[in-house]
């Protein structure tokens, strides 16, 4: 293997792996870390550095913490406009549903995206994904779902690819023209539902601009049934799919979801044992939402013990959006993680990499410091890997690697 500008040993550093089933976070102390064209070739201590990659250039990384770049693996972070006036309201007494139902929520961010155009949302939304990636964030999965019009999703899709080509983050885009009911068709969600399935999904799909496809299954979103209708049609388009459920009520979508094979289900406050058998059954990632419960004053915690108990892998995303998480802090969703869950910092941070990798189908490509997998990796200045998950609201200095 002759020497590349991106052939080299990652040397001086502790490397939190994050391999399961091996020390507390995959730790490596004095470890070192062969790269070849952007791939990982070896991994281990560094006095064990097989004779092959002696000669390779050597980068110094000053005796940093070497972790798998971070993964949020749901955010909403294209969009139109705020929503400041609705916290001010939910402050005043407004319950999301409320507003939600008096066409506010959703909808609001609906108009404000569907005014923008593709370069407004593009400038609108790029220093959302600079601050995410400022945290140590190598890959983001963005969600349509503000547009619930062809038209306008495809120019949110758009917007999402093209900041990922901008920026060097890693983006994975995911359709949810089933957010909302648009105010077109009020009264008519079985004819939305039609229109997704007969019309929207098809034209993504040859578009090729989606990795994936999600729905909102709640009262204030789509049914059960409805909601099973648009994965089915998801499914045949080859779509890999993933569910918002059981956020405010417990329609039982995750057992659904589950059970279609989707690859993660997301919030899960009010998920009960039958969703939490089938997750784990199915191998579906759990995903919690911190932000979300936060900024929204829920009360009734995700059961996590319970989720646990039946082998559901959980994931830690940010939700980034203008109304329920307006954050892109991910490091400050570990530690809500651990002192609003009761996640251990060595669980918040699998849920930020190697399970928020699985949860959006990437789990033998990133989130782990392994061999054959992308180099996509983060030095950090830590005193060790749960210093990730100790601070709040500043994360500790890292560079992406």
């Amino acid at each position: 293997m002759g020497q590349t500008d991106d052939t080299k040993i990652l040397t001086n550093c502790h490397l939190a792996t994050m391999q399961a089933g091996s020390a507390p976070y995959g730790m490596i102390r004095d470890g070192a870390v062969a790269v070849h064209q952007g791939r990982i070739q070896w991994v281990g201590a560094a006095t064990e550095l097989p004779a092959t990659y002696q000669g390779w250039h050597k980068q110094d990384m000053g005796g940093r913490w070497v972790v798998p770049a971070l993964v949020d693996c749901h955010t909403h972070l294209v969009y139109g406009g705020n929503r400041i006036d609705e916290f001010e309201q939910r402050l005043n007494g407004k319950s999301y549903a409320e507003l939600a139902e008096a066409g506010g929520g959703i909808l609001s961010t609906v108009r404000a995206t569907r005014a923008a155009s593709l370069h407004e949302l593009i400038d609108a939304s790029r220093p959302r994904l600079q601050q995410m990636a400022a945290c140590g964030v190598g890959t983001v999965e963005i969600k349509s779902g503000y547009g619930l019009n062809l038209t306008d999703e495809i120019k949110m899709l758009e917007a999402a690819r093209a900041l990922g080509q901008e920026t060097g983050v890693r983006v994975r885009t995911t359709f949810l023209g089933a957010h909302a009911l648009p105010e077109e068709f009020t009264g008519k969600s079985g004819a939305y539902i039609d229109h997704i399935v007969s019309e929207m999904l098809p034209e993504i799909a040859r578009r090729g601009l989606a990795d994936a496809v999600d729905v909102f299954c709640e009262h204030i979103g789509f049914s059960l049934s409805e909601t099973r209708r648009v994965l089915e049609a998801a499914i045949a388009l080859g779509f890999p799919v993933r569910l918002h459920a059981e956020q405010l009520t417990n329609l039982h979508g995750a057992q659904m979801a589950a059970e279609m094979g989707a690859l993660s289900c997301d919030h899960l406050e009010y998920l009960d044992e039958a969703g939490a058998k089938a997750m784990g059954k199915a191998g579906t990632v759990g995903v919690l939402l911190p932000g979300a419960y936060y900024f929204l004053r829920e009360t009734k915690q995700p059961p996590v013990q319970m989720m646990l108990d039946h082998g559901v892998d959980l994931a830690i995303a940010t939700d980034c959006n203008p109304g329920s998480s307006p954050t892109t802090n991910l490091p400050l969703m570990l530690s809500m993680a651990c002192t609003l869950f009761g996640l251990t910092p060595e669980q918040a941070l699998t849920g930020a990499t190697r399970n928020a990798a699985k949860a959006l189908g990437l789990g033998d490509e990133i989130g782990q410091i392994s061999t054959g997998f992308t180099a996509d990796l983060v030095a950090w200045e830590l005193s060790s890997p749960a210093e990730l998950s100790y601070g709040f609201g500043q994360a500790p200095k890292c560079e992406r690697v």
